[in-house]
């Protein structure tokens, strides 16, 4: 079983950007596909980026594709969320999440097998 903490969420104005990280222990990383989701308030669960398990493929929402940037070091067994020129609508709490099936599972909440407890992103506007 693996543990995840993510990190590096804070307060930014509509511009600037995040990194978060997601340091994992347990089990090696490179053992599962890799996602970070993110929720609003009164709102569901949702995917923002997943990536395979070698980092050779990922996968991104349409709201977030050219503005974020998922990656991972697998011999830091940390996973990573580039986040640019970042909106009011980016507004959430991040989790980073792990799934022992493929990339195509960290395109839904319900593909992925263990959670990060979560880091609140807001930005203002």
């Amino acid at each position: 079983q693996v543990q995840l903490i993510d990190s590096g969420g804070g307060l930014v104005q509509a511009g600037g950007s995040l990194r978060l990280s997601c340091a994992a222990s347990g089990r090696t990383l490179s053992t599962y596909a890799m996602g970070w989701f993110r929720q609003a308030p009164r709102k569901e669960r949702e995917f923002v980026a997943g990536i395979s398990r070698s980092g050779v493929s990922t996968a991104y929402a349409d709201s977030v594709k050219a503005r974020f940037t998922i990656s991972r070091d697998n011999a830091k067994n940390t996973a990573y969320l580039q986040m640019n020129n970042l909106k009011f609508e980016d507004t959430a709490v991040y989790y980073c999440a792990a799934t022992v099936g493929s990339l195509k599972a960290t395109l839904s909440p319900d593909g992925m097998n263990y959670w990060g407890k979560g880091t609140l992103v807001t930005v203002s506007s």
